[in-house]
């Protein structure tokens, strides 16, 4: 309790200090909303290229990323999505500049992150970008109010104390908590207190938005609560959003869903244009419109290769080995018939049945 309380007290005495000297420090502004961008004309907000990240665990080095190739759009609304250890978080800790790749290019807003100095990359990461993390101890200090820990980092920055108040008080307006700048985190719920944990994100006017399953802890309508928020926030502050999430229900609310496979990106799925009215019946028009929102695409690499999920080339019997045929408006892949028999037999009607149902329905999951 004495070190929480001495805690406490360093930080309100920080909170509560003069303006730095260096206060008179131009602010970097916020980009403009995504509406007024021509986004297909400009050149992509954020670049990898062959990215590759190698950890070393004693004796033995696990490669997280493989050759990576990414683009995003600025003010895109991306979220990642893949089996555990597939290169998701590296993927983000790379871009927030917490872990830098072992080889490849990542650039962001045409600065190459591999080439920044220690002190350099500090500022990147104090300046151009916000992070909303799952576990709402990782967002908030718990012995500060609401208002303190949106401060606190702009008090880091070096900001003055008037743009601190002002700053402030925006953000709370902006994610709907202003009547709860005085409580502390536990004195608040799960959504609360991650809509103070995106005021927080926000504190410094980033450029860019990383959350990791940032509604992960949280009900689903508290969830759709918060993505409704960070649309929002996106439209007015210009922001560009990058979430990982293993919901589905969140991936089908951004603009795009790049899955990654083996520290590859592997596939992406795009909106697409509603199918014209011509069913027969209201409910097959239905039915058709929804199947045809989205898009799933493979992604190849730059040398043209490309994955084809498990699960899929279960259904199509493909093993090790497939035929590639050029055909009349593209290139058919399918199994070599001796092996054919053999990756068949690996899945049964009912597997096939729910694999099939989880690839391509379009209606969300059942509560539990």
């Amino acid at each position: 309790m004495r070190d929480c309380k001495e805690q406490t007290e360093r930080v309100a005495d920080l909170l509560t200090e003069s303006e730095p000297a260096h206060n008179g420090a131009a602010q970097p502004a916020p980009l403009p909303a995504p509406s007024a961008m021509s986004q297909a004309a400009a050149a992509p907000f954020i670049v990898c290229s062959g990215l590759v990240k190698i950890f070393r665990v004693a004796d033995l080095e696990v490669v997280a990323l493989q050759g990576l190739d990414l683009e995003v759009a600025q003010g895109e609304m991306l979220a990642l999505v893949g089996p555990s250890g597939s290169g998701k978080s590296t993927l983000l800790s790379a871009l927030g500049g917490l872990d830098q790749p072992s080889a490849g290019r990542l650039e962001v807003a045409g600065q190459n992150l591999l080439k920044l100095s220690a002190a350099e990359l500090t500022a990147y990461r104090r300046r151009q970008v916000g992070f909303v993390w799952q576990q709402t101890t990782r967002n908030l200090l718990p012995y500060l109010t609401a208002r303190e820990n949106i401060e606190l980092l702009m008090t880091l920055a070096g900001t003055g104390s008037r743009e601190r108040r002002a700053r402030a008080d925006e953000l709370l307006a902006a994610v709907g908590m202003s009547d709860y700048a005085r409580q502390k985190p536990p004195q608040l719920s799960g959504g609360q207190q991650q809509r103070i944990a995106i005021a927080c994100a926000l504190a410094n006017m980033p450029a860019i938005l990383l959350g990791d399953e940032p509604t992960g802890e949280v009900d689903w309508p508290t969830a759709q609560m918060i993505l409704g928020l960070l649309r929002n926030l996106r439209e007015r502050y210009g922001l560009t959003i990058v979430l990982v999430t293993h919901d589905p229900r969140v991936a089908a609310q951004v603009d795009r869903v790049v899955a990654i496979r083996d520290g590859r990106t592997s596939s992406e799925t795009i909106h697409t244009p509603d199918v014209p009215a011509a069913a027969d019946t209201a409910h097959t028009m239905h039915s058709t419109a929804q199947a045809a929102q989205r898009e799933e695409l493979v992604v190849l690499d730059k040398t043209g290769r490309l994955q084809l999920p498990g699960d899929q080339r279960a259904l199509a019997g493909i093993g090790r080995r497939a035929r590639v045929e050029l055909i009349d408006g593209g290139i058919l892949i399918r199994p070599v018939d001796d092996e054919h028999s053999t990756a068949i037999t690996e899945i049964d009607d009912t597997t096939a049945t729910s694999l099939y149902h989880s690839l391509y329905a379009t209606d969300p999951p059942a509560e539990k």
